[in-house]
């Protein structure tokens, strides 16, 4: 069997481990091309201090950064130091940050614990130990010597065929067909092109540069990082990697030097043409600029004492990458096929990525979960340079920041707005963000409807002791239950929409879902084909169905309607899911994103049917119009597609319109006193406590539809991606919690002292009145009534496994 011919440009540590991660899969045929000399070539590599810290809030990056300390460790001591990793709180809010990571690492599978100022000083001894509060020390983590580890992992893949090629610049990318074809380089002999069938870049802040000359936007930000040494200072043990993110620092030995990186400073973004080769100076390193590192300089002192005898030296700035989200970027390139990238890669996470890129390109999927990370990901609003500038900026500063898993950017907001936007300001919503849309998540105008919720309430059992009262005698009890933390970004009044939703009716604003439009005449055969359940039904019909990955992982979750013999629209959860099928599309199949010129406005709740069968046209019967089915009409004067389906499990409808019908849509709906609008905190607890799953956060490709409670979307009696390597035998399940107080999602989950899973989704039941958190388990404790406990900050927080669905399990509301 022949093995593609791979050239990969770039022979930092991402290049070079992924050369020996291909070739260690027997494709051998690779070649490697810097314009630099080997193998410290001039890019971040070069001159990256190697700190690798395991432990993230993203499952993925942990696994990466794991999996690098795994790899790198096992090269030697000269790669790598395995002297483990140091954090240090001088603040209370750090404080409680560290044990809330620490739930992060005991969730992730990382070994780490929570230890005081004086064992600190110990294992730091330079440390003021009266500045501390305490640390997180994680023993596994350590320094990456780069240039030493890319040269080791060359060194294997050469011996397996590969060549390394230095002083070659890349000037082009040959394509034919859509296909790539190889690179034109340049080099002390003249030009000259290198065939390929399959091109990695992983140029690093090159990145963008090269992805031009494919016609791939890159949305990568170089920005420069200050790091120096300061003088020598006397013998002492050499200590773990050090952070102390409450000023943006971070330490490291050199013999008898301590290094000293700073994201303080204010952020320096670099352009593409500032970083191009410049003789003997290293591209990577700009000219040190103390003024900026000066107040760095003396919180280190504060932290170590013993730095007032030095003085810093051998500053540089150091240029690496950013990227909007602060993730990096793996991927096919969607327009030219064998077109790769690899780029935004630290190198904590290098030997990981380079194995998920590798395991993708070999086998066609990853045992990574790589939805975080795909090239793909973002919408076509958020590529543009000043958006990819802005939030690489703002990641920079933010990079050792305590961010709540709900807090947004603030900037550039508003980027996308739905038509009902001006309507939902004039109800007093509060925003978040997400994929650059606006999101309500609740209305300063429903506070009226929960003091009347409260008071309604307390009436109800004004005659009930006290002790007697429980959860339903107070419907903010959520509230009340909430920590600082966890009532960060929400507010009581989802109490109250939520209420309405169960009791009377509310609409809720579904624009920002992604809208996809399948047709042609082969359009019901590669739906059938792409996903998991029966999708190929009559007009008006309406499925909900999975589409996998070749292992048979959950790639996405779908609603997916019939509109005619050739057209379908696919309710997606994002960009991904639009190139996924527009990758595997056969001609004479078009997909096409409706979102931007379409709107939804999701009408849900008891008094759905009152409020829309005498503004339509419609016959909205349930006899006339059963559940998961669509037909079109209008809505006063709006025409509609309409589609009974219900992501929180009452009675309703989406109505989908164009967006310059959007406004009028709403105005036509909206019947104050009647109707309320509802936010993305009570859809997100009516959701759960109905089970809806969310697709990125309680499954991924990690997961299949067994496991995930997702049977009943899989017809086994068709071919589709994935049916082969599906297996109903399942060692673990997802399944809700009840516990006893509000949790926020990835903490781990105990069972008699030992870790036995995490949780994903979390919120309160307003309905139920009880705290839910879903959580993968182990089979053996899936079952309702085991008891568990979530570690919460450092809390043991009791929670009991519960039978799904938590409310209405004979589906009567949804199907009235």
């Amino acid at each position: 069997m022949s093995r593609p011919r791979v050239v990969i440009v770039g022979a930092g540590i991402v290049g070079c481990a992924l050369a020996d991660e291909l070739t260690g899969r027997g494709w051998t045929s690779v070649t490697v091309v810097d314009q630099g000399p080997l193998f410290a070539a001039g890019g971040s590599s070069s001159h990256a201090p190697g700190l690798v810290f395991q432990t993230n809030p993203s499952r993925t990056m942990t696994a990466f950064a794991a999996y690098t300390v795994s790899k790198y460790a096992a090269l030697g001591p000269s790669c790598f130091q395995q002297v483990g990793g140091l954090e240090v709180a001088t603040t209370p809010e750090r404080w409680a940050d560290l044990h809330r990571k620490l739930g992060w690492a005991e969730s992730w599978g990382v070994e780490a614990r929570l230890i005081e100022a004086g064992e600190c000083a110990r294992l730091w001894p330079l440390l003021d130990r009266g500045k501390l509060l305490g640390g997180l020390h994680v023993p596994s983590d350590g320094l990456a010597a780069a240039v030493a580890c890319g040269e080791a992992q060359a060194a294997r893949a050469t011996e397996r065929g590969a060549r390394f090629l230095p002083h070659h610049t890349v000037v082009g990318v040959e394509q034919r067909g859509g296909r790539v074809t190889g690179v034109s380089v340049v080099t002390s002999g003249g030009h000259r092109t290198i065939p390929a069938d399959v091109v990695v870049c992983a140029a690093g802040f090159w990145g963008p540069s090269i992805g031009r000359m494919a016609g791939l936007t890159v949305p990568l930000q170089p920005l420069a990082h200050q790091y120096a040494r300061s003088g020598p200072l006397p013998p002492q043990p050499h200590g773990p990697i050090l952070r102390h993110q409450d000023r943006d620092l971070y330490f490291r030995r050199h013999g008898d030097r301590i290094g000293i990186g700073s994201y303080a400073h204010r952020p320096m973004p670099v352009a593409q043409d500032e970083i191009g080769p410049k003789g003997t100076t290293m591209p990577s390193v700009q000219a040190f600029t103390e003024e900026d590192f000066e107040p760095s300089w003396r919180d280190a002192v504060e932290l170590l004492p013993a730095l007032a005898e030095s003085k810093y030296a051998d500053g540089i700035n150091g240029v690496f990458s950013f990227t909007p989200d602060g993730f990096p970027l793996i991927g096919e390139a969607p327009r030219l096929d064998g077109f790769w990238v690899a780029e935004a890669v630290w190198v904590t996470h290098s030997a990981g990525v380079a194995r998920a890129l590798a395991e993708v390109l070999v086998d066609g999927r990853s045992g990574f979960d790589l939805h975080e990370c795909e090239l793909g990901r973002f919408e076509q609003a958020q590529l543009s340079p000043a958006f990819v500038e802005e939030r690489g900026r703002q990641n920079f500063i933010e990079v050792y920041d305590v961010i709540h898993p709900l807090q947004p950017m603030e900037s550039p907001r508003p980027l996308r707005t739905s038509p009902f936007h001006v309507r939902q300001r004039e109800l007093g919503a509060y925003f978040l963000e997400a994929a650059g849309w606006e999101r309500p998540h609740w209305f300063e105008s429903n506070v009226p409807l929960l003091e009347d919720l409260v008071r309604r309430r307390r009436d109800e059992y004004a005659d009930v002791p006290e002790e007697a009262r429980g959860a339903a005698a107070e419907p903010f009890l959520g509230a009340m239950q909430r920590d600082a933390w966890a009532s960060r970004h929400w507010s009581p009044i989802a109490a109250a929409e939520s209420w309405a939703t169960r009791e009377r009716v509310a609409l809720y604003d579904m624009t920002p879902l992604k809208r996809i439009e399948v047709s042609g005449p082969g359009a019901a055969a590669f739906l059938q084909r792409m996903t998991t359940n029966n999708v190929d039904k009559k007009p008006g019909s309406v499925a909900y169905t999975l589409m996998l990955d070749a292992g048979g992982g959950i790639r996405s979750d779908l609603t997916v309607a019939r509109l005619d013999e050739e057209t379908f629209q696919v309710g997606a959860n994002g960009n991904l899911d639009l190139e996924w099928l527009t990758r595997h599309a056969p001609g004479g199949v078009r997909v096409r994103d409706l979102t931007p010129g379409t709107c939804c406005v999701g009408v849900w709740g008891p008094w759905a049917r009152g409020l829309v069968e005498g503004l339509t046209d419609m016959d909205m019967s349930h006899q006339g119009f059963p559940y998961f089915t669509c037909k079109s009409g209008y809505i006063g004067h709006v025409p509609v597609l309409a589609m009974r389906v219900s992501y929180v499990g009452e009675l309703g409808w989406e109505f989908y319109t164009t967006a310059d019908m959007g406004l009028k849509l709403w105005d036509t709906l909206w019947s104050p006193g009647r109707a309320v609008a509802g936010g993305r905190a009570a859809f997100n607890s009516l959701r759960l406590e109905k089970g809806y799953r969310l697709w990125g956060v309680d499954m991924t490709t990690e997961h299949n539809p067994y496991e995930a409670g997702l049977a009943f979307a899989v017809r086994q009696d068709k071919d589709f991606l994935g049916r082969d390597a599906l297996s109903a035998d399942v060692t673990r399940k997802l399944v809700p919690l009840l516990a006893t107080e509000v949790v926020m999602g990835k903490e781990p989950v105990r069972h008699q002292g030992r870790t036995v899973g995490y949780v994903t989704s979390a919120a309160y039941g307003h309905t139920i009145h009880r705290s839910i958190a879903y959580a993968w388990l182990p089979i053996e404790l899936a079952e309702p009534g085991t008891h568990v406990d979530i570690s919460y900050f450092g809390r043991r927080v009791p929670a009991e496994v519960a039978a799904e669905p938590l409310y209405d399990p004979g589906m009567e509301k949804i199907r009235r």
